[in-house]
């Protein structure tokens, strides 16, 4: 199957913590359950107005990439977007990729994935919406799967 997140090619992985989510083997699985979960509730409050089916990755960059962290391991990046605002990514076995990356349509051609500040889940989860949106997000996932048991 073919993806269009940056660093899908590369993106397979095995999950460092299996036991968080038992049936997600690879960064492109949890791509393929979190198309069925992302939502307008999950999106940053900023670009909520313009949150659609037919974009869902808009807006669920930070929730989504600690998330990853906490399936895949590694460590969360953040490439500086000019308005004080940073775009997350992910980098785990040595593996760069960006599950969020198709939000920005075109211009994702002109993301960079190098040489970017780390991002800690501390300092975003500061923020108490974006630690209910990352709750709901896993809480989502959760049931998602679960009724494919």
């Amino acid at each position: 199957m073919s993806y269009a997140f940056y660093g899908w090619e590369t993106a397979t992985i095995p999950p460092a913590q299996p036991d968080n989510f038992p049936s997600i083997r690879s960064p492109q699985e949890l791509y393929d359950a979190l198309r069925t979960v992302w939502c307008a509730e999950t999106c940053a409050p900023r670009m909520r107005k313009d949150w659609s089916p037919e974009n869902p990755t808009l807006g669920q960059c930070s929730i989504t990439a600690f998330l990853v962290q906490d399936i895949f391991g590694g460590r969360v990046y953040g490439i500086p977007l000019g308005d004080g605002n940073y775009h997350l990514y992910n980098v785990a076995a040595g593996r760069c990729f960006d599950l969020t990356s198709e939000q920005f349509g075109e211009k994702a051609r002109n993301l960079v994935y190098e040489n970017n500040p780390e991002q800690f889940r501390e300092i975003h989860f500061a923020k108490a919406e974006k630690r209910a949106r990352y709750e709901l997000l896993r809480e989502r996932l959760r049931r998602s799967l679960a009724g494919r048991a």
